[in-house]
């Protein structure tokens, strides 16, 4: 996929406020300070399209960019974020689950874990709790450039071992660097793909 156009739409707090539901959609999550916002001008190649701090907790809503006029890159708040007060995350995880169990477009959610990590128990509970609720997601790992190429690996592996102990069948994953572009037209082929199969589908509803 060649990324000609990505435009800011929105922010919003209350996903039945999110643009109407005609076009597919892929939402951006991570553990606070993951690298969400820098994976995703890497994609987009717009160094300015999301805000990138180095303080955690910058993303508080709902935010819809439309990339070639064709599909929404949904970036949402990160979870774990410890300074901020438990009335505010709790409003933040209601208005975080709530699109995604609600939100009927969305096609796919991308979970961000950082590479350099051993498997955190926050990623974990996050991702058994998309499981529960039937969400669709992929695993983007970040940060890659950062630890040699066995290190990420290892790291890598123990994730997925953690994940077997709940999991019959893992999700599919993906390796990037947001500072090299490793794993960027993985990452958009993906989303292409996925897209077929919805313009498809949704062409086969209508001739019924």
């Amino acid at each position: 996929m060649i990324v000609k156009s990505a435009e800011y739409v929105q922010s919003v707090t209350d996903w039945k406020k999110c643009p109407s539901p005609t076009l597919p959609e892929y939402a951006f999550i991570g553990r606070s300070n993951v690298g969400k916002s820098s994976l995703i001008n890497m994609l987009v190649r717009n160094n300015k399209l999301a805000k990138t701090s180095s303080k955690p907790g910058k993303t508080q809503t709902i935010n819809h960019f439309l990339i070639n006029k064709d599909w929404y890159l949904v970036d949402l708040p990160g979870y774990g974020y410890a300074s901020i007060s438990k009335a505010m995350r709790e409003k933040w995880q209601k208005m975080i689950n709530d699109y995604l169990v609600c939100r009927e477009n969305l096609q796919l959610v991308f979970v961000l874990v950082d590479s350099r990590l051993e498997p955190q128990k926050i990623d974990i509970d996050f991702i058994n709790g998309l499981g529960e609720s039937g969400v669709p997601f992929s695993i983007i790992f970040t940060k890659t450039d950062k630890l040699s190429a066995s290190k990420v690996q290892g790291n890598v592996q123990r994730f997925k071992n953690k994940l077997m102990e709940t999991w019959e069948e893992l999700p599919f994953m993906l390796l990037t660097s947001s500072e090299t572009g490793k794993g960027r037209d993985e990452v958009l082929q993906y989303i292409e793909e996925i897209n077929t199969n919805y313009s498809s589908n949704k062409q086969f509803k209508n001739e019924i």
